[in-house]
């Protein structure tokens, strides 16, 4: 090795495009609060508009009145069924639960051609131990910690002294989420805001 080391010391230098380099890793990055973009602004926004949808309005008590918009967005088919299942993933993570079901019920009898499909990713779901109560369209709640079966379709709440059981395990189901968020091709800025997690949580992939 030549010494003294003939090339710049700088490891930012070593980038291709330095400049570049240097605007991502020594400039803070510009954050865009989604919750005052509006939504026919958001519905331009193509591949990513689901999840921006999604995210801004993901405490509303009534998800009813994301319907069409989010059915339109389904008809232009920006979103595959791997995107969709984790956008529903983190919607039954983070969202009011107990409406959940009405709300895919409404999608899907507005989507006919969609039906199909978001009755599989909803199957999907329940396989992964979501159990999303499709009988009498509600969820109850956790119990000890994560969800443990269908049984008429409601989930039997969270037992008393399993808090810190559910919190572990909601943070670890939002780590899968993201991981798969990422694998899909989300930018990870938008997958940390979505889940929540801070860039400790989750490993450096691409």
């Amino acid at each position: 090795m030549a010494s003294p080391y003939p090339y710049s010391l700088n490891w930012l230098d070593e980038f291709d495009d330095p400049q570049l380099a240097r605007q991502l890793y020594t400039e803070a990055f510009p954050l865009v609060d989604i919750t005052i973009v509006p939504d026919d602004e958001i519905m331009q926004h193509r591949r990513i508009a689901l999840l921006e949808l999604i995210q801004k309005h993901i405490r509303d008590r009534d998800l009813i009145g994301m319907v069409d918009r989010i059915t339109t967005l389904l008809v232009r088919d920006f979103t595959n069924d791997s995107q969709l299942q984790t956008l529903f993933n983190y919607l039954l993570q983070c969202g009011d639960t107990s409406r959940f079901t009405r709300f895919i019920q409404e999608i899907a009898e507005r989507s006919p051609l969609q039906k199909e499909r978001l009755m599989t990713i909803a199957e999907r779901l329940r396989q992964e131990g979501h159990q999303i109560g499709w009988q009498e369209g509600k969820i109850e709640g956790w119990q000890e910690g994560k969800l443990e079966g269908l049984q008429q379709g409601k989930l039997e709440g969270l037992q008393k002294g399993k808090l810190e059981g559910l919190q572990e395990g909601m943070h670890e189901q939002a780590i899968k989420i993201a991981l798969r968020m990422l694998e899909q091709g989300f930018e990870r800025e938008i997958v940390l805001a979505a889940t929540q997690l801070t860039d400790a949580d989750i490993p450096n992939c691409h």
